[in-house]
């Protein structure tokens, strides 16, 4: 018996040895958002199944998307895991910069993963990032206020309908304001934001010979047409707010409507966190009769640099982040309402799940985006709120910027979309396309 019992002691010290040595610390870079934030609380659950600990460097946007950029370019091996999304993902796997994603366990189904997400975030067929969380756009609307204005929001409204609603929406004395978007400078932020917008109106970013298309009338008319509405319905500062800025605005019942990330969907019907939680409508982005929607298509995915000593362990933390056990440790944790959309069909096809509010009006909206059909004139790039190719956040954060400044009065539309033009066919003349 003694004998039997120190063979089972030494047999159990061995394992609990060879799982001490595997055991890794993972450094991994994310976003300052709401669902990435609440990722970072169940970490321990991910400890307690692999012995393997996190560090988290959490970033603003438009700061994490410089870090991961710089890091993984100059191979500077900060990060085990990295916080990427539908632009990089692609040009970085046909780069050799990340592993490739195709080795993943049976158990965790990639085939589960919704066709666009997965389509968005592959490299000649191969998955290089694995969806935390899909998103495309939508309006988030006070009901109660639309309601009080006489208005009622179909579910698939103009540009026009939306102008005329955030003017009767406003309420400066009450500081209520009709419409909340982004301005903030940014290929990712603003710039995502009236890229999609553009396409609506019929712009483009290149025609088909990559020549810059900032000095056409469709690009003038978004400009003109956003600028008009903010300065007339929206926050003061609109020039320099994003995501989270305007989605506090929203949940402080600042905001008439609100045209953002379906993901926020959650955030804005939590009545811990929102003053509104319980008069909050959804339509679809709008459109201005071209045939075009406003939505863009976005997935946040969790991608592994290549050359990181920790690939195995790395492959373990996307595989728990991404899959459907954590989606249901969320749902038991804290409801169906707050778990991370848009990864997997599976999700939309749970009853609990299809009695969210938003959960239909997200997925159709995931659906009706199509990155290879963007535009209502014929387009040489890939992408909805971008245009997939390397050059293109530092030109479209340069772009930005000159829209901002227009927001905030520095400059004039006109001037800003001639300096678009300039530097845009600057760089892509420098860069080969022309």
């Amino acid at each position: 018996m003694y004998i039997k019992n120190a063979l089972c002691a030494t047999t159990a010290f061995v394992v609990m040895t060879a799982v001490a040595a595997q055991a890794e610390t993972l450094t991994i870079a994310t976003v300052n958002n709401g669902d990435m934030i609440r990722m970072q609380g169940y970490t321990d659950d991910f400890t307690a199944k692999t012995g393997h600990t996190v560090e988290w460097v959490t970033l603003e946007e438009n700061v994490l998307r410089q870090r991961v950029t710089t890091d993984i370019s100059t191979k500077g091996g900060a990060f085990d895991i990295m916080t990427i999304g539908m632009y990089e993902t692609p040009i970085w796997g046909a780069n050799g910069w990340l592993v490739p994603l195709n080795d993943l366990s049976e158990e965790y189904d990639a085939g589960d993963i919704l066709p666009a997400m997965a389509g968005g975030l592959s490299h000649d067929g191969t998955l290089y990032a694995a969806p935390f969380y899909g998103e495309s756009s939508m309006i988030m609307y006070r009901t109660d206020l639309m309601a009080k204005a006489g208005l009622e929001m179909p579910d698939a409204p103009t540009w026009d309908f939306i102008k005329e609603a955030a003017a009767a929406m406003t309420d400066r004395d009450n500081e209520i304001n009709g419409i909340c978007l982004r301005g903030k400078a940014g290929w990712g932020e603003g710039g995502a934001f009236i890229t999609a917008m553009s396409n609506s109106f019929g712009a483009r970013w290149f025609d088909m010979d990559w020549n810059a298309q900032f000095d056409t009338e469709q690009w003038a008319n978004t400009l003109n047409f956003y600028k008009d509405m903010m300065d007339a319905s929206g926050p003061p500062g609109y020039a320099t707010n994003g995501f989270n800025e305007n989605l506090s605005l929203f949940q402080q019942g600042k905001c008439g409507m609100w045209i953002d990330a379906t993901v926020a969907a959650s955030f804005v019907t939590n009545p811990n966190d929102s003053t509104v939680a319980e008069s909050v409508g959804f339509a679809l982005a709008p459109d201005a009769g071209l045939g075009k929607r406003s939505n863009w298509l976005w997935a946040w995915a969790l991608a592994i640099p290549a050359g990181t000593q920790k690939e195995a362990a790395a492959k373990e933390f996307i595989e728990w982040a991404t899959s459907k056990s954590y989606i249901e440790l969320v749902a038991a944790k804290e409801g169906w309402a707050n778990v991370p959309p848009g990864a997997r069909t599976s999700l939309y096809e749970t009853p609990e799940y299809q009695a969210v509010p938003f959960a239909k009006m997200t997925l159709d909206s995931i659906l009706s985006a199509d990155p290879n059909n963007s535009t209502v004139e014929p387009s040489p790039y890939v992408g909805i709120q971008f245009a997939a190719i390397p050059e293109f956040a530092g030109i479209a954060t340069e772009v930005s910027q000159e829209f901002s400044a227009a927001y905030a009065g520095q400059q004039t539309v006109e001037e800003a979309l001639a300096k678009a033009q300039a530097l845009t066919n600057d760089a892509m003349e420098a860069a080969g396309y022309r």
